[in-house]
């Protein structure tokens, strides 16, 4: 359990993290509408759709909710597909909704390839097919539910979040393992760097790409105030959030800074 320090210095760093200096005008626009098919997992809970393939752990308390969608291998992109938006609307079939209403979904987890079945008739995932696996309240948003599987028009949206890129910190003293969401713009994240207050004259750590949303740096960074610089995979754009995390920081808190992407 976290310390009541740690709690509070996790509260100043919420309100008083600095903003980000933006290094590249590439503000991120929905691109065209493109076909694919949707299914659903899990049920009206959405119980099954908690955790997955990004890290994103309780998808309520993260603030993704249950519109969230999880994505064959093609779009997830080795985890740098994670926290990407996409609006679908189910078309062409009786069982889609009148008006074919559009819904809005983040990637929050992996379809997985099932190669015992055909990519046409349950292999849904398999490679080289974009395949959407949502949520079951997502999915009966815009079809019946018993159709199990639905042909659908998608494209990628810039993601609308409030407020700046969250830093969720896993690990240990010596090993920052850093969960990356509330990403806006298009959502994902290419490459990543660390830098500590302490500096010592060695400035930016780049960070490696761990599993889904995650990125780890291998050092003493504990006692410094820490800032991240992140680039976006999709656009390019390069971000600095400036001292996001005080010196006080702790393993299993989440900090939040006013940098985010556009």
């Amino acid at each position: 359990m976290a310390s009541a320090a740690c709690t509070s210095t996790a509260i100043l760093a919420l309100l008083v993290s600095l903003a980000a200096m933006a290094t590249a005008d590439a503000r991120f626009r929905a691109m065209p509408w493109t076909p694919a098919h949707a299914t659903f997992y899990g049920d009206e809970t959405a119980a099954e759709t908690m955790g997955g393939a990004c890290g994103y752990g309780n998808l309520y308390a993260t603030g993704y909710g249950t519109d969230t969608a999880a994505l064959s291998t093609t779009l997830f992109l080795d985890g740098h597909g994670c926290g990407t938006c996409y609006q679908i609307r189910c078309v062409g079939t009786p069982d889609c909704y009148r008006g074919s209403p559009v819904i809005t979904v983040t990637a929050t987890n992996l379809c997985p390839p099932n190669w015992a079945q055909d990519s046409n008739n349950g292999g849904w995932c398999n490679p080289p097919r974009t395949h959407f696996d949502l949520a079951k309240p997502a999915f009966m948003k815009m079809a019946v539910w018993r159709a199990g599987i639905v042909p659908v028009m998608y494209r990628r949206v810039p993601c609308v979040r409030q407020g700046g890129i969250r830093f969720a910190f896993q690990g240990n003293p010596y090993w920052l393992l850093v969960y990356v969401m509330n990403v806006a713009g298009a959502g994902d994240v290419r490459e990543m760097w660390v830098k500590g207050s302490g500096g010592g004259g060695e400035g930016w750590t780049r960070m490696s790409h761990n599993w889904g949303a995650s990125y780890q740096a291998f050092g003493q960074l504990a006692g410094q105030a820490l800032s991240f610089r992140l680039t976006s995979y999709t656009t390019g754009q390069t971000i600095v959030a400036a001292d996001v995390a005080p010196p006080t920081w702790c393993i299993g808190l989440t900090y939040q800074a006013r940098a985010n992407f556009r």
